[in-house]
């Protein structure tokens, strides 16, 4: 086991033993290993850098490295795709620890000899490991203690070179292990540029779900750099309400050029909400509910549920309509109440007729003291026909009413 500290600035030797050059840095290629090989040198003589293959070098240790042959190429070395330079992309650096949901610095790289070749095993990130790179060997005590990371372990890696988008599909399978709230609040640890490429590396649902835990603001700086196609894919899985709300923080230009890439279903539900204020309940609401016709079985209204394409990701409640496409509201029922119920009783038997209800037009502060004073998980909203037009979630709510609770504080935290 050696560490990248213990090898850079080293010697190598040709097969007789003289010094050619030294060591630059170490160069692996990220694939679909959880520990990427070591895959050669990058050696320096004078101030030139050229490249060694690991096919010729016979021994790699804290005292250099030696080669097994006695010719050398000295073409300048340049990078290839898939290729991650150790001490330039790595050292450092900052990178997402998936087991411990941290964002951590390298301190040091830890590298373990697997059969006939170098791997990555971890990444130290103790003060220890920036020790090692600073004192001389003689005053470096290697029987401290010290943190490594698995390097199975890391999510992302915020390097500054083009390979990050290699290294990034890589590893962005281990980043969708974690829920969407801990992606966004990792991904907010690390610079304006690297968070956007952890939103690029997951798959658009993801995506969706890690944006919606942030700030408007960085929804729309996030969205803004990312390729037009790609970003509008990622609206089209966003929340109505949460689409609207990134659109109208981005300048006009781009905010239109993204809402005409959208899919005309998923365009037409945000186009309806623009339509509102954003102090209203229609500004505040969302139109992915779940409704059914008064007519069906309670054991229907529960087959329906499981064989729809696609449903709201929270299903608080059903609301019950007059007949099959009509959006005439006549009632709701939880989904546990719906669960308990007799599967051989009418919806429209076990439904509750009486409920709470907002206007599109009222004030969206009004919506939210409802929805905390009666304890809704969410509450309809309702046209002047009785057309149930959406829903206010509570997660929704909490946002005004909690921003409203620091405003009234804030005279007494700081007067």
């Amino acid at each position: 086991m050696l560490y990248l500290s213990q090898v850079l600035g080293g010697p190598i030797f040709d097969s007789r033993g003289e010094r050619i050059a030294s060591v630059n840095d170490v160069l692996v290629r990220y694939g679909d290993d959880d520990h990427p090989p070591v895959i050669g040198l990058v050696a320096r003589f004078r101030r030139r850098n050229f490249f060694i293959p690991q096919r010729n070098i016979a021994d790699f240790g804290e005292s250099g490295a030696r080669m097994s042959s006695a010719k050398l190429n000295l073409t300048p070395f340049e990078r290839r795709e898939g290729e991650v330079l150790l001490g330039r992309d790595v050292l450092d650096k900052q990178l997402i620890d998936v087991d411990g949901k941290r964002v951590v610095r390298v301190n040091d790289v830890q590298l373990i000899e697997a059969g006939n070749e170098w791997r990555i095993s971890g990444a130290d990130i103790s003060f220890q490991g920036f020790l090692r790179r600073l004192l001389p060997k003689g005053f470096y005590g290697y029987d401290k203690p010290v943190e490594v990371i698995d390097w199975a372990d890391v999510g992302y890696l915020a390097t500054d070179t083009a390979t990050a988008t290699v290294q990034l599909k890589s590893s962005s399978d281990k980043l969708s292990r974690l829920h969407p709230v801990e992606i966004a609040q990792l991904a907010e640890s690390l610079s304006p540029i690297h968070r956007t490429e952890v939103v690029e590396s997951l798959d658009n649902e993801i995506a969706a779900d890690t944006l919606e835990e942030m700030s408007t603001e960085a929804q729309a700086r996030i969205l803004q750099e990312m390729d037009e196609e790609r970003a509008a894919d990622i609206l089209e899985e966003m929340s109505p309400d949460d689409a609207v709300d990134v659109l109208e923080e981005m300048d006009d230009d781009k905010a239109q050029e993204l809402f005409n890439l959208m899919e005309d279903e998923e365009r037409a539900d945000v186009a309806e909400l623009m339509a509102f204020d954003n102090d209203t309940a229609g500004g505040l609401m969302t139109t992915e509910f779940v409704t059914v016709p008064r007519k069906l079985s309670v054991g229907e209204t529960i087959t329906r549920l499981r064989e729809m394409a696609e449903t709201p990701n929270m299903i608080y409640y059903l609301y019950i309509v007059e007949e099959e496409g009509s959006w005439k509201l006549c009632g709701l029922i939880s989904l546990r109440s719906l669960i308990l119920a007799d599967p051989e009783k009418q919806i429209e038997e076990v439904m509750r007729t009486e409920f709470r209800f907002a206007h599109p037009s009222d004030p969206a502060e009004k919506v939210a003291q409802t929805i905390s004073e009666y304890n809704l998980l969410a509450l309809p909203v309702v046209d002047d026909e009785g057309d149930i037009a959406g829903i206010v979630t509570v997660d929704d709510a909490m946002e005004i009413l909690l921003a409203r609770d620091l405003t009234s504080r804030l005279p007494r935290l700081f007067g």
